[in-house]
């Protein structure tokens, strides 16, 4: 069953390392969206379970912190109480008789497929919301929708410490909400404490191995395979090419060396004295070599932090925060790569290419930023930055990524090197004669894509999977090989590229 929308309830740990019996964990709760905005009618459902009447009445919101702000997570503590070691049975969270606008709003939920998703001592939990008979319904306007007001919390324990906790409903407690009529309605709650012999450290493999399954490891060793083959097909058309291009040079020059430096260049060999002319936007070609060598660095840094562990399912918020602190502290990386390089091209204004290197990628980013922030914010949805959390990220564009910009440039210009050029390069360039529309520059920045693409897709749906929030990313490791493999492709792409444009402007 699809999920569209998520309604996801946080119940906090206590500060304290020992528990004490009967000591009160609070509940916090907190709705997200996967496919669709979510604005605050939504809540609506939320505020008739726990008998609120408007979003401040008994809704005590949290202080989100910089990554659970960036995550779009909206904590709010709910009305479960649930004390360390305190058996309960059939506890009420309230009473109340449903009006027509609330019933519509609870089918509305139900046929969109709201789930609860919880976390109680950083564990995750997952129900839904309710359920939609279909069985021997053809008619779609015949289906009968009703919602769970019976969960079971089931929590283990192992001395002082929760080690694991699930939720069930009962299919026995729900109520119709197929009519628009008022209903009553009662919500309820169990709390069952078992004790296990599973240790406090490893109370996080349940969750850490739920992406290492036996079916999602067999797609996963499918894209490296895919991408292993995609690599050998373009290295063995690659090899092919140069093979039949270089093997009669080759054998010339093996037997008779004077005759080869007599010969007249034609072909591929007449573009020696070209290959190496400098570009025209030498400024524009080096700050998107800082920003591409910028993007690898966060990459590489990203990839290594979660290799090692550092980014744990129970951490909300720290891969996001990582990210924007991670991109600020590589700006040096940007400088000092973008003016080094332009000063081996013989440029002279490198604050042109600083400002450039710090707005190309930050800009545009910025700009697209703000644009669905504002949609986001008209909306409603809880996906919207607050004016504090924009005012941290500016500062820390400001006051951390330009300066380390800056230190990168100076550096790089401290450092720089001159390009040496293993040949020589006319002065007069030759003449480039027109292309078919397939071998522009626009049409092969296109294809180019493709195989790239094709070796990291099925690594995406797991990522943009996590990014949506119905599932969790912790296999770094294979994730860390497949982009290893992505760069090697697409530098073999490049280099089959190369080819066939030099025989094109010979």
């Amino acid at each position: 069953m699809p999920l569209h929308i998520g309604i996801k309830v946080e119940m906090m740990s206590l500060s304290m390392e020992t528990r004490l019996a009967h000591s009160l964990i609070p509940v916090k709760l907190m709705l997200i969206s996967i496919f669709h905005f979510v604005n605050q009618v939504f809540l609506l459902s939320l505020l008739v379970i726990y008998c609120a009447e408007t979003l401040s009445d008994n809704l005590e919101k949290k202080k989100e912190s910089f990554g659970e702000a960036l995550n779009g997570d909206r904590l709010t503590f709910a009305p479960y109480k649930l004390e360390f070691l305190a058996d309960k049975d059939a506890k009420v969270i309230c009473k109340k008789r449903l009006t027509k606008e609330e019933v519509a709003q609870f089918r509305t939920d139900v046929a969109l497929d709201y789930y609860v998703q919880m976390y109680y001592d950083d564990l995750p939990i997952w129900a839904f919301l309710g359920k939609v008979e279909k069985d021997g319904i053809d008619d779609p306007n015949e289906y009968r929708y009703h919602i769970y007001t019976f969960y079971q919390f089931e929590i283990y324990y192992h001395k002082d410490h929760v080690i694991e906790i699930l939720v069930r409903v009962d299919p026995s407690f729900t109520v119709d909400v197929t009519n628009d009529v008022e209903v009553d309605v009662e919500f309820l709650y169990t709390v069952v404490w078992k004790e296990t012999n599973t240790p406090f450290e490893k109370r996080m493999d349940k969750y850490m191995g739920s992406s290492s399954l036996p079916r999602h490891l067999e797609i996963h060793w499918f894209s490296i395979l895919n991408s292993c083959v995609t690599i050998f097909i373009l290295m063995s058309c690659m090899g092919a090419i140069y093979l039949r291009v270089l093997r009669k040079d080759i054998y010339n020059l093996a037997q008779d060396e004077e005759f080869s430096d007599n010969q007249e260049e034609t072909g591929w060999k007449s573009l020696h004295g070209d290959v190496f002319r400098y570009p025209k936007c030498k400024y524009l070609l080096s700050s998107a070599l800082g920003c591409g060598t910028q993007m690898l660095a966060v990459v590489v840094v990203i990839l290594c932090l979660g290799v090692l562990g550092v980014f744990q399912p129970y951490d909300r918020g720290v891969l996001p925060t990582a990210l924007v602190i991670i991109y600020a502290i590589t700006s040096a990386v940007a400088g000092f790569s973008a003016v080094s390089f332009y000063h081996q091209l013989e440029g002279s204004n490198s604050l042109r290419v600083l400002l450039l290197t710090g707005g190309i990628f930050s800009c545009p980013l910025l700009l697209t930023f703000f644009f669905l922030n504002t949609v986001a914010f008209n909306y409603g949805s809880t996906a919207t930055l607050p004016l504090g959390t924009i005012v941290v990220i500016l500062l820390l564009w400001v006051l951390l990524a330009l300066p380390s910009l800056v230190l990168g440039a100076i550096s790089g210009k401290r450092v720089r090197s001159e390009f040496q050029a293993p040949c020589h390069t006319r002065k007069c360039p030759r003449e480039v004669p027109p292309q078919r529309w397939y071998r522009r520059v626009i049409t092969q920045m296109a294809m180019a894509g493709l195989l790239p693409f094709a070796v990291i897709y099925i690594q995406l749906y797991y990522i943009f999977a996590s990014v949506w929030g119905h599932r969790i990313y912790t296999i770094y490791s294979i994730l860390f090989v497949v982009f290893i493999l992505l760069l090697i492709t697409t530098a073999r792409l490049y280099c089959y590229d190369i080819h066939p444009t030099c025989r094109r402007r010979s």
